[in-house]
């Protein structure tokens, strides 16, 4: 199913115009392509506040946009500035986009996120940007929100920043609008990551 969402993604030309984050992408692409020459897997690690909606989506897309391509390049890892847990709306939303989902734990809670269509795999809960989970030296930060980006002046360790920020589903919660919200950032999220990726196949 996962397949089925990112073929339509790419029949759906007019979601995004085509130089949108065009600059971002490409600078994510050079580290990931200069990364693999290296003989080293990028680290590509995403950052929002409370790592429960953006982060999570991009660290989803960023795994499996790659199985999709063939491509094996990148590590995808997620963290906040706070730690709170891993939206119940983002999981359905990825829910809703073909993921199989399975649930560990109840404060903050351990998803694991899975597709019938290979056998790629990721684990989500929400953690600090610095956890022990995280890589420590020689990733991509690439912010996912504003108020991340400007709270953090400084992510040590970092090899290059990049702030791809897309705007947070939150404003829908509890309203009429909601679904469609998180699935429109889900898709957005998950285009940014197919546009990088086939940049990277193009690069390699």
């Amino acid at each position: 199913m996962i397949h089925s969402y990112l073929e339509s993604i790419e029949n759906e030309v007019s979601l995004l115009s085509p130089d949108r984050h065009e600059d971002l992408i490409q600078k994510i692409a050079e580290y990931v392509v200069e990364e693999n020459k290296n003989g080293e897997k990028a680290q590509l690690h995403f950052i929002c506040t409370h790592n429960s909606r953006r982060s999570q989506f991009a660290q989803t897309w960023c795994a499996f946009t790659q199985a999709w391509l063939g491509l094996d390049v990148a590590d995808s890892y997620s963290g906040g500035t706070e730690v709170t847990a891993c939206n119940e709306r983002t999981i359905a939303a990825l829910g809703r986009a073909g993921f199989k989902i399975e649930k560990e734990g109840s404060d903050n809670p351990l998803y694991t996120i899975t597709s019938e269509d290979d056998d790629t795999e990721v684990k989500l809960w929400s953690k600090l940007f610095d956890d022990e989970a995280n890589p420590v030296r020689r990733f991509a930060a690439i912010m996912t929100c504003d108020e991340a980006d400007q709270n953090c002046p400084l992510i040590p360790g970092a090899a290059i920043r990049v702030p791809l920020t897309y705007t947070d589903p939150k404003y829908a919660d509890d309203s009429d609008n909601e679904l469609p919200a998180y699935d429109l950032t889900c898709k957005i999220i998950a285009t940014d990551m197919l546009r990088l990726f086939k940049k990277v196949k193009e690069m390699i």
